[in-house]
């Protein structure tokens, strides 16, 4: 299988006077797996359906492979789709399920029988072929579903929250087979999530939507540790958020009042403030829970949050630290220090210093809510 390239040109889709998607552009290369992430009512389960033609849009096209298939039905696409709700056929076996896209494509019934063994096995379920849907736990009927898309050798796939139903080792599981196969077959994937962990696990690049537009695009790396907006650090992955405004310039590093006398240094690192600063805008200050540390109160130095402790969890492979700071009104920091099993634990009131780590924060305008 060799993956197609996937061109979505200024495409958008509005119900009435409701605009759903507002002009999105994606330029997808060939085997990439590019998976759509955002909260419920961004609009990434509508810009799939218009990949696939089950919806057609009210502006802008689909390109695949270099076709443009913005007028095609869906059948003529040449795509795979997987469903959350895997759709398989209760009255037919795994092999004829799986054979049943071959069949509708006039595949004689002799070479149907040999793709329908090579996809089990991609799937790793040789033993399964006649075993029905009921008889097959939900993962095994997940991998079903993925070998019935994959079977006819599609150039593209589309999957639809395919993980949602399962429980959470098991699809932290399939994740990592689902890209092992992504790999090896070459397919070019795009795959909707609302997981953020599941995106930043299985993807090459994400594309982040809002509000039926796109608010971000790049690596996991890339989207997790360089923010562009409020909106893309509060969504992916934990943050803490404080309120302050700009007080001071110098050298490209702009001080941060944040009440009570509490400043906070950028330290140069304002990448993520969206507009030019002037002394006395209002700003709001991010800050990852694993880029913080926590001392006794006295720490000093720079960038030193006081605070006390409000509670400490137990979370594995890191303790989480819920500290209430001693300034402003009184905001609640969360901080993350990995396990090790030699500190003991701060107890509850302790007086604290949160420590941010240098370039360990990005700064937001205030007006990005």
């Amino acid at each position: 299988m060799i993956g197609a390239p996937v061109f979505i040109d200024r495409i958008g889709k509005a119900y009435g006077s409701q605009t759903a998607i507002g002009a999105v552009t994606l330029d997808i290369p060939a085997g990439e797996f590019l998976s759509i992430l955002g909260p419920s009512g961004s609009g990434k389960t509508t810009l799939l359906t218009m990949i696939a033609g089950f919806e057609s849009p009210s502006a802008g096209r689909v390109i695949i492979g270099g076709r443009d298939v913005t007028a095609m039905s869906p059948d003529r696409r040449n795509i795979g789709m997987v469903f959350q709700r895997y759709a398989l056929f209760p009255h037919l076996t795994v092999a004829e399920n799986i054979a049943f896209p071959l069949k509708m494509r006039g595949i004689r019934k002799e070479f149907r029988a040999e793709r329908v063994d090579r996809a089990l096995d991609l799937v790793q379920l040789p033993d399964y072929a006649k075993r029905y849907p009921h008889e097959l736990s939900g993962g095994q009927q997940q991998r079903v579903a993925v070998a019935r898309a994959i079977v006819f050798e599609p150039p593209v796939l589309l999957m639809d929250e395919p993980l949602g139903a399962l429980d959470k080792k098991l699809r932290e599981s399939m994740q990592l087979e689902i890209k092992q196969l992504q790999r090896r077959l070459g397919a070019t994937v795009v795959y909707v999530t609302h997981d953020q962990e599941e995106a930043l696990t299985m993807s090459d690049r994400i594309a982040v939507m809002a509000r039926g537009e796109l608010a971000q695009l790049g690596t996991p790396a890339d989207i997790y540790c360089n923010p562009q907006s409020a909106f893309v650090a509060d969504f992916v992955g934990k943050m803490n958020f404080l309120a302050g405004e700009f007080s001071n310039e110098i050298a490209g590093s702009r001080t941060i009042r944040l009440g009570d006398g509490v400043v906070i240094d950028t330290l140069g690192a304002v990448a993520g403030f969206a507009g030019s600063a002037k002394i006395g805008d209002r700003v709001r200050v991010a800050l990852r829970p694993e880029r913080l540390a926590l001392a006794a109160r006295g720490a000093g130095g720079k960038n030193v949050l006081p605070g006390r402790i409000e509670t400490s969890v137990f979370a594995g492979s890191f303790d989480l630290h819920i500290v209430r700071t001693d300034f402003g009104s009184g905001e609640i920091i969360q901080v993350q220090i990995p396990t090790d099993g030699m500190r003991e634990p701060f107890a509850t009131g302790t007086p604290v210093d949160v420590i941010v780590e240098r370039d360990g924060l990005r700064v937001f305008a205030d007006a990005e809510g």
